[in-house]
């Protein structure tokens, strides 16, 4: 017998849950893509997304999900040969210098592991040993959803002007944007990459390259750029086509919008405060499971976790056992421990990751932990008592 008839959960951090009104607006007949409303319609979403991440930089769309949002931003700003600094803490960070490699882009990485946020000092020291300025950019992640470790940007803009550094300050928002508060012109980013898949409450489709003056001056030399890849007509186009390169994503479009008008009738201040509020509820819970038992938050500083992406340590093999349980049995998924190790090392089963950004509440994180505890115990898997009270005190606001 099984408890997962009925609408099904998925808790992974990305995709995450589309609204009923996003899936309704997209729900329509094809609309003409020459003229009328939907260019009016794609030019309110720039205003918009550029409110979220509170900048008055330029923005370019692309029909592609977040690694495509890597790659533009990566042909607009570089040439091959050149150098970058990339800060990692975690996979995505990674596989962003994986993709630069393979543009001809020479990358020196520091890798501040995976429970780890980074050592602004050691960056400062870096940035200030490269007296030539080889260092055409520095790229990091501000949330990456393996480790689930938030970086200080503004800190990192700091350590650049203190090193009197001009290389571009790169950041990969796709796991933070409208979940984790980010505010782009006020903390010094040149560039931002983002997808619609998260905090956007979208389904995958659309990618965004923000992207200030000085990022946009480092197009004039970049020999990584095609004509697909080039945001300056995207952002500044002559015919409607040019905002996507081609045809435009009709449906995305309609979905993003709705998705931007909730997002603009809650306000920035009130989503940043209610994602807070949820993720401390599920850190109260996972901390209390781990009292007497194997449950570990995999950032132990609550200062430098998201508040969109929890990642878990559990110990092979409790973690897909729990994972495959709480599927078959319950209805919910939960994410993969992605990054924390090789799927062929046994280790790689200990490791499990809740989403829990966009377009979540009360009712279904606590669902989530409900069911977790469920797991647990049908499990046998040893764990302290009290989680759910927890939980439920931080959401009452007790």
């Amino acid at each position: 017998m099984t408890l997962a008839h009925g609408r099904h959960y998925l808790a992974i951090p990305g995709p995450s849950v589309v609204p009923d009104r996003v899936l309704q607006a997209m729900h329509r007949p094809a609309p003409n893509i020459y003229e009328g409303e939907l260019i009016e319609l794609t030019r309110s979403l720039v205003v918009d997304l550029k409110k979220v991440a509170r900048t008055t930089a330029d923005v370019a769309m692309y029909i592609a999900n977040g690694h495509g949002a890597w790659e533009a931003a990566l042909a607009n700003t570089h040439s091959r040969g050149d150098r970058v600094l990339v800060l990692a803490t975690g996979r995505f960070a990674i596989g962003w210098a994986e993709m630069a490699t393979r543009l001809g882009i020479d990358c020196e990485i520091i890798d501040f592991g995976n429970r780890s946020n980074i050592d602004i000092a050691r960056v400062e020291e870096v940035l200030a040993e490269d007296k030539a300025h080889a260092f055409k950019s520095v790229m990091a992640v501000h949330v990456d959803t393996s480790s689930s470790v938030r970086n200080d940007v503004a800190a990192l803009r700091a350590a650049l002007d203190r090193a009197g550094h001009p290389a571009l300050l790169m950041i990969d928002c796709i796991a933070s944007l409208a979940c984790d508060r980010f505010e782009m012109d006020a903390w010094g980013a040149d560039l931002m990459v983002a997808g619609c898949q998260k905090g956007l409450m979208t389904p995958p489709g659309l990618a965004f390259v923000y992207f200030n003056g000085r990022a946009d001056a480092a197009r004039d030399r970049a020999d990584c750029v095609t004509a697909y890849w080039d945001w300056r007509p995207r952002a500044n186009p002559r015919d409607y086509y040019q905002y996507f390169g081609g045809t435009a994503p009709t449906h995305h479009l309609y979905g993003q919008r709705a998705a931007l008008d909730m997002i603009a009738a809650e306000g920035m201040e009130q989503i940043w405060a209610r994602h807070e509020r949820l993720a401390r509820a599920i850190w109260a819970a996972f901390e209390t499971w781990g009292q007497d038992g194997p449950m570990q938050l995999n950032i132990a500083d609550p200062g430098l976790r998201s508040c969109a992406v929890t990642s878990v340590r559990i110990g092979a093999p409790h973690g897909t056992e729990l994972r495959d349980w709480l599927t078959r049995t319950a209805g919910v998924t939960l994410g993969i421990g992605l990054g924390m190790a090789d799927k062929e090392d046994p280790a790689w089963h200990g490791f499990f990751r809740v989403g829990h950004m966009g377009h979540v509440n009360a009712h279904m994180v606590l669902g989530v932990l409900g069911t977790i505890e469920s797991g647990l115990v049908a499990l046998g898997i040893p764990h302290g008592r009290g989680a759910l009270d927890a939980a439920a005190g931080i959401c009452s606001g007790v």
